[in-house]
């Protein structure tokens, strides 16, 4: 952590209280009156789709078995629950590069680089956001940004039961599968456990002001 960069861990929080946080830090970061955040939670069991008039990524909401939120974030449908690390990034995106496709690209070599401390070779893929094993999806990528600051951020599937993806089209893409740390690695990770990896390494894989990305 830096002067410029406070990390909260959370523990689990319901997602509208989570968006409601978000709102309110948003203003105020925008306001100059706090630093940079990065908050780290789990949240209740919710899915979440984007701004985006395609809503068949749902299948039809009246079989999930979860509540909807739509939100403002860019995407198609997903799924948030326990097990799950999310992280909230709240940037003024001036400091770091004032561009949208940098910092995506940052929070990708985040969540690679989180996989590669428990063993785990992720990697991205042509054309998706995201961090991948071979062809499984094991962290999802939504952001939304005001006045060039951030909010929403990434989902990473640490643990627990990947089931309720599958009520879903995940992301939009047809016969995605769904992974984890756990499930990859083959022994047992916490989200605590996730969320000190992403703590240490978030400061160094964010986009600088100006110059090139971090090396992959």
């Amino acid at each position: 952590m830096t002067p410029d960069l406070s990390i909260q861990w959370l523990g689990r929080v319901e997602y509208q209280q989570g968006l409601a946080l978000q709102d309110r830090l948003v203003a105020e970061r925008r306001a100059g009156a706090i630093p940079d955040q990065l908050l780290l939670l789990e949240h209740d069991p919710v899915y979440t789709i984007g701004r985006t008039p395609d809503q068949t990524s749902l299948r039809g909401a009246t079989h999930l078995p979860h509540p909807v939120v739509r939100i403002s974030r860019g995407g198609q449908a997903t799924y948030h629950g326990p097990g799950q690390l999310i992280g909230y990034p709240i940037l003024d995106l001036r400091n770091h590069g004032q561009d949208l496709h940098r910092y995506l690209r940052a929070l990708e070599e985040l969540l690679i680089r989180v996989c590669d401390t428990f063993g785990v070779k992720a990697r991205r893929r042509e054309g998706l956001t995201g961090a991948w094993v071979t062809d499984r999806k094991i962290a999802s990528i939504g952001v939304g940004v005001r006045h060039w600051i951030s909010m929403h951020g990434f989902a990473l599937n640490v643990c627990g039961d990947l089931a309720p993806f599958e009520a879903i089209t995940p992301c939009g893409i047809i016969g995605v599968a769904m992974t984890s740390l756990e499930k990859e690695s083959r022994r047992p990770i916490s989200v605590q456990d996730a969320a000190g990896a992403v703590s240490r390494l978030f400061p160094e894989c964010l986009p600088p002001a100006h110059g090139p990305l971090p090396p992959t």
